[in-house]
């Protein structure tokens, strides 16, 4: 509301100081002054001298403003916050430029087209955030719209001289009814916008572009229902994780005895396309009063312990899905969070975000044993179904390697111990946060051949190998047990920041494993010394030697100070929810299609200028030298030179005679002798052929053309001379083709109504 406000005052002031008249430039510049006037007011008026003239205070907050937004950009996931006034400051502010333009362009200077290039800007980035049904019933109202300001400017400039198209309809006295330009308009819109939505769907899909959907951050609306989207879990967390320093994110209290076993999830992601993991869309609700329900699938004879754990985050740290234990019983946190069911997270809700919070979360230690977990029953059917599902594109190799490694297994328990034992101990994978597997469905299959890799690695092979063996499986991103301090709490640091797979099991529920080499820690009931124990693996911490977190940058093993001089650093852990994938490319028909789209984009600013340069050359080019040939040809040629007159802004007057035509554009083209001698030498070569018993060609009538035209063009500025190549007011030429092309069409039904009627009466 606040920009549509100020938008109307910017129109206003366009429109009052047209009304003047001032010249189209000062119309331009005052309407700049007063959106900048209305920016200062509204975002640095303590800044600003009387609150609205701009001074180096108000630029210096403005600048403040522009660094604080691009901050929160990168920082939250849709829907980011309107209380971010550099957020706000950006949306309003593109509003406000993006309507000038519009405004200069279609009003200020009357070409109502080429605004649709600025429209279609601020169109399509809400297109490609849209996640909802019915995005067609949004593009139908942008696209009428359009349409309706390039018919009020068509029907403009007809009022100026007098030409009707649409002959078709007429007054009881035989004279153009106005109403016809209107009726062809919105005959023409209904096609054109018929086909922009029917074609689509006939086309090939191209996803992962800018019109690709993304979701949004929570259900809508202040109540307990809503969705969550498809959207990656990280966005908050991305440019955070990749930096060298391991500054602290979170501090953890708690009361669990072994804290190389606590694991804080973020969230998990159950839907693979063979390309990427990510959360499926699913339900929310409001968080539950007092305890949670007991996660889905573990039963009374498991052994549980709850756990107390106080969690405060940094006050740098803005993420939108909240780090808990897993499994949780029960949170006690402040603002506006929702609770996903399956999952068992929580969610911000419209901008709410873990900055800064202190929050307690109960969660349960639960201890299955190995027994219990090989004698485990199968899945209810609807688990095995959402949670084994693999994309054809998946390689053969995935599911021929998890059948190899797990030969001889006894159960789905025994096959995920061998799954986890072989990525982390007798596979011979190594640890690399550096390794470049590529993109693409065969960058799995490049993984298991060249064995290294980092967390997102092990962690979506693993689960994608389980889920071919008919073990349902998903992803978890969170991270991996920090450093205990010395008062007792433990600091959870950026490169904690981690990736693992769970796998699920009838009675126990979904059950964590560490395939990475070197990072976590291997569950106790995957450990065949001591089933059940719950002995901490002393020799695989993810913590670095020092207690508190360094203010030095971090470092690796795979990492040297001189790699970092010659590469300028090196990757830190990241748990991206992307699957790092081969490098076999799309597909050629999505190559073809992007080809096909981008020339299509290209080419449509271009049309009107490509039509006239293939018009004039018909119209000018060769011709048949018989005294027959002298009429089309001659005509052309007329056509031609008067259309090049109406490019350069000296519109047509068909009432008038060929001489009198050629007087009137010798007289406002100012033309010099040279180029009206031309044009007068073509109007005789017209009127000869018009009248002539026996019209005969007359030679040199393309050369005098074009020294015509090269006489209007020394006689206007630059902007017209440019208007006349890139959009030539000659191109409505190509909507009266359409409309009598529409006119002959229905004409021609309704003389083969009568037809019809008589035919089927003679039938009958």
């Amino acid at each position: 509301m606040q920009a549509a406000f100020l938008l109307a005052v910017q129109a206003g002031v366009g429109a009052a100081a047209r009304r003047v008249p001032l010249a189209r430039p000062l119309t331009v510049a005052a309407q700049a002054v007063v959106t900048v006037l209305l920016l200062t007011f509204v975002f640095a008026r303590e800044q600003a001298f009387a609150g609205l003239v701009p001074g180096p205070d108000a630029l210096d907050r403005f600048g403040l403003l522009l660094r604080q937004g691009g901050e929160d950009i990168a920082r939250y996931a849709i829907p980011a916050p309107l209380e971010s006034d550099g957020i706000r400051l950006m949306l309003i502010g593109g509003v406000l430029i993006i309507g000038l333009l519009v405004d200069t362009l279609a009003v200020t200077f009357r070409s109502a087209a080429p605004a649709g290039l600025p429209l279609l800007a601020l169109y399509s980035v809400a297109a490609g955030l849209s996640d909802g049904g019915t995005d067609w019933l949004w593009f139908l109202v942008a696209a009428a719209g359009y349409l309706m300001l390039l018919l009020a400017e068509g029907r403009d400039r007809l009022s100026q001289w007098g030409r009707v198209f649409g002959g078709a309809s007429r007054t009881a006295g035989g004279e153009p009814s106005g109403a016809a330009p209107v009726r062809t308009g919105r005959r023409i819109g209904v096609v054109a916008l018929g086909i922009a939505l029917v074609v689509p769907l006939g086309l090939p899909a191209m996803n992962g572009g800018l019109l690709d959907s993304v979701g949004a951050g929570a259900g809508g609306g202040t109540g307990s229902g809503g969705t969550i989207s498809a959207v990656n879990p990280l966005v908050s967390l991305r440019d955070n994780l990749n930096v060298d320093e391991d500054r602290q994110v979170l501090s953890v209290t708690t009361k669990m005895a072994d804290v190389s076993d606590l694991y804080l999830r973020i969230v998990s992601l159950d839907d693979f396309d063979g390309t990427t993991w990510k959360p499926s869309r699913r339900s929310i609700t409001a968080v539950p009063d007092g305890s949670f329900p007991t996660p889905i699938g573990l039963g009374p004879e498991v052994k549980r312990t709850e756990v107390d754990t106080t969690i405060t985050a940094a006050g740098w740290y803005a993420q939108d899905w909240l780090p808990m234990p897993y499994p949780p019983s029960g949170v006690t946190i402040r603002g506006n969070w929702r609770y996903e069911p399956l999952g068992m997270t929580l969610v911000g809700d419209h901008g709410q975000n873990t900055r800064g919070l202190t929050y307690q979360v109960k969660s349960l230690d639960v201890q299955p044993t190995a027994e219990q977990l090989a004698s485990a029953a199968p899945p209810p059917a609807a688990i095995e179904r959402d949670f084994t599902k693999l994309p054809d594109s998946l390689p053969p190799v995935v599911a021929r390697t998890a059948r190899q490694v797990t030969a001889g297994a006894a159960n789905p328990y025994d096959q995920a111990v061998k799954l986890q034992d072989w990525f982390a101990v007798t596979g011979g994978f190594e640890y690399d946060t550096r390794v470049q597997v590529g993109s693409g469905s065969e960058g799995i299959a490049r993984f298991l051949k060249d064995k290294q890799g980092f967390c997102v690695h092990f962690s979506f092979t693993m689960a994608a190998m389980a889920r071919s063996l008919g073990i349902p499986a998903r992803v978890a991103v969170g991270f991996a047990p920090g450093s205990p301090q010395a008062d007792g709490s433990v600091s959870v640091g950026l490169r904690d920041a981690h990736a693992w797979p769970e796998l699920y099991f009838e009675g126990v529920g979904w059950t964590r494993f560490e395939p990475t080499p070197n990072r976590g820690s291997l569950p106790p009931y995957t450990l065949p010394e001591s089933p059940g124990s719950s002995v901490p693996d002393v020799a695989r911490p993810s913590q670095t030697t020092s207690a508190a977190p360094s203010a030095a940058p971090s470092t690796s093993d795979s990492c040297t100070p001189e790699q970092k001089k010659l590469d300028g650093g090196c990757a830190s852990e990241s748990p991206q929810a992307v699957l790092p994938t081969g490098d076999d490319g799309p597909k050629w028909y999505a190559i073809l299609a992007w080809a096909l789209a981008g020339l299509a984009v290209l080419a449509l600013p271009l049309a009107p200028m490509l039509w006239r340069l293939r018009t004039r050359a018909v119209r000018l080019g060769a011709h048949g030298r018989s005294d027959a040939d002298a009429v089309p040809h001659t005509l052309a040629v007329w056509q031609e030179l008067t259309d090049t007159a109406w490019d350069f802004g000296i519109a047509p007057d068909e009432s008038q005679t060929p001489r009198k035509a050629a007087a009137r554009i010798v007289r406002l083209g100012s033309l010099d002798a040279t180029a009206a001698a031309s044009v007068h030498r073509v109007a005789n070569a017209v009127e000869q052929v018009l009248y002539a018993p026996r019209p005969r060609p007359t030679p040199g009538l393309t050369e005098d053309v074009r020294r015509a035209a090269a006489g209007l063009s020394a006689g206007v500025g630059r902007g017209t001379r440019l208007r006349a190549v890139l959009v030539p007011r000659s191109t409505v030429r190509v909507v009266w083709a359409m409309s009598a092309w529409w006119s002959g069409v229905r004409e021609r039904a309704l003389a083969l109504r009568p037809t019809w009627r008589k035919a089927s009466g003679q039938q009958g």
